[in-house]
């Protein structure tokens, strides 16, 4: 049996090895483990470039691990952080029982030669506990002024007026409308019933019977403009598709109330940036919390960061010290657990 696994800066094949040395398939069975590394060799910053490539345009967008072709025909299993499953490489490969990765989106996975190839696919998402923290960091830092605050102090302002003044009020005395009610924003939603703040949720594709079942307490809604409409703040935890791309535009902050705030710990391009930025400068909204942006770093003239009433931070919701590193271990929880179920429960409908 051949198992690929592909290594980058941020996860090294050192440890997606010892990862798949530790999957119960391999359990008496002759497997030979073959490496590749993807631009390990960047510094953090320079992996950061790659990133950003490969979240935009796919797996297509970015060079694959040199020699990777010639392999895939007889790999029986391929594992991977960050590096490109292409069309290219599914279509070389004839006898893949599975494929894992262990990051936060699936950019990096053609998704549809996948589905097309029914080859079993499993997508571990390292980062939520990570995420769904730093999500209700930036809610009390936007709504308290916390970030600004300090950032005045150390510009020697002593700043105790905001632009959100009149709105400020505890956390517990806002509704939180969560779109998408996927892993991270399941995992937020917990976070915000422990904090006793009322939470719904719009998401047309979550089993709400299911989501109840697991005791959270969302309520869900059946609009996205409802949603809009009666959330104090509206927290972002949606991929990016050719339907959620520009989703949120002008049509959905014009039903904010002026008291409102905006979250986005997901994708900078799931929001029409002008329009926000218009709806900021014009304070018909409270204001808004983003780890995202549609260019990173975030160029000096960006108009964000004229602006008194948006927190920014420079896409850091998912990075502890232990998520990236300890990800392709739980990648390899779930495989085990997943396979007892059945290769068809793996399958992308």
């Amino acid at each position: 049996m051949k198992v690929i696994v592909i290594g980058d800066a941020l996860v090294k094949s050192e440890t997606l090895k010892k990862a798949v040395e530790e999957m119960s398939f391999t359990t008496g069975i002759n497997t030979e483990i073959i490496s590749y590394e993807w631009h390990s060799d960047l510094t953090k910053d320079e992996f950061q470039k790659q990133i950003l490539k490969i979240e935009r345009g796919g797996p297509e967008a970015v060079d694959l691990p040199e020699g990777i072709l010639k392999d895939m025909p007889h790999a029986d299993y391929l594992f991977c952080h960050y590096a490109p499953i292409s069309k290219e490489m599914l279509e070389k490969s004839q006898h893949l029982k599975l494929i894992g990765t262990c990051r936060g989106g699936t950019e990096n996975v053609d998704l549809e030669a996948v589905r097309e190839k029914r080859i079993p696919f499993l997508h571990v998402i390292r980062n939520a506990d990570p995420v769904a923290d730093f999500t209700i960091g930036l809610m009390y830092a936007e709504t308290r002024n916390i970030a600004r605050a300090h950032c005045a102090i150390e510009n020697g302002k002593w700043q105790k007026v905001f632009s959100n003044d009149r709105y400020t009020t505890v956390l517990s005395n806002l509704t939180v409308g969560i779109v998408g009610a996927g892993y991270i924003g399941k995992q937020v939603i917990k976070r915000l019933n422990g904090l006793q703040v009322p939470v719904q949720a719009y998401d047309p594709f979550a089993d709400s019977k299911r989501i109840h079942g697991e005791g959270l307490q969302v309520t869900f809604i059946d609009s996205l403009e409802k949603l809009f409409k009666t959330s104090d703040i509206i927290s972002l935890h949606m991929r990016v598709t050719p339907q959620t791309k520009n989703m949120i535009s002008k049509q959905y902050l014009s039903l904010m109330k002026p008291n409102s705030y905006l979250i986005n710990t997901a994708r900078a391009d799931l929001i029409v940036k002008d329009d926000l930025v218009s709806a900021l400068k014009a304070k018909q909204i409270a204001g808004a919390a983003l780890d995202v942006s549609w260019v990173e770093p975030i160029p000096d003239e960006d108009p964000l960061l004229a602006l008194d009433n948006v927190t920014l931070t420079p896409h850091i919701a998912g990075a502890t010290v232990d998520a990236i590193p300890l990800s392709p271990f739980l990648l390899k929880n779930v495989v085990n657990d997943s396979l007892v179920k059945g290769y068809s429960d793996m399958l992308i409908k």
